[in-house]
């Protein structure tokens, strides 16, 4: 089972996507570890990547669908995929619907988490003021400004997948708000 995770940054996604590891077995492609991974793995790719991030140029969609290619053919997901933090484009959706079709795979669902936006926002600002509490660092990003930046960027950019997923008769959209059980709860309800 190949599923995207889809939700503004803070809606639980990466925790979400844990749980889904750890219970089904399935490997979860973050387009950022996969980054940061290539980049120090030595590989023709990892060259290409490494040598873009070391410019400060923004990595290609190309250049990401051949990690992810990379992925997909080195296998060991008995329980399939989770892609998280992509896609974000429209292109990219396109882009890795194509990749699946030759690989053989299916996109089996997409799940949306909706949060609502002052939610997100306190969610943030109270991480930050935790770790603080707790004398652990706390990210740059992590305050309301900031967040509603991260926000912007995300319903110019990637709002539009839900659309296109529900056109391709895909999507699920699930309430993101509960306990992180709640949310694997319902999560479990759509993938059986």
């Amino acid at each position: 089972m190949n599923i995207i995770l889809l939700g503004p940054p803070g809606a639980g996604k990466g925790t979400q996507a844990q749980i889904l590891v750890e219970g089904r077995n399935m490997v979860q492609l973050s387009t950022g570890d996969m980054l940061r991974e290539a980049r120090t793995s030595g590989t023709e790719m990892g060259k290409i990547v490494a040598d873009v991030m070391d410019r400060g140029d923004l990595v290609t969609d190309e250049i990401v669908i051949g990690l992810i290619r990379e992925k997909l053919e080195a296998g060991g997901a008995s329980g399939g995929f989770i892609f998280d933090g992509f896609p974000r484009t429209l292109a990219q959706a396109d882009a890795l619907g194509e990749l699946l079709k030759e690989e053989g795979q299916s996109l089996d669902a997409v799940i949306e988490m909706r949060v609502d936006d002052d939610t997100l926002v306190r969610r943030v600002v109270n991480r930050a003021e935790e770790a603080k509490a707790a004398g652990q660092a706390v990210r740059a990003d992590d305050n309301a400004e900031s967040m509603k930046t991260r926000l912007m960027a995300y319903y110019k950019q990637t709002s539009p997948l839900i659309g296109y997923y529900y056109a391709k008769g895909n999507l699920s959209s699930i309430d993101g708000l509960g306990d992180i059980d709640e949310v694997k709860a319902r999560i479990s309800e759509i993938l059986g």
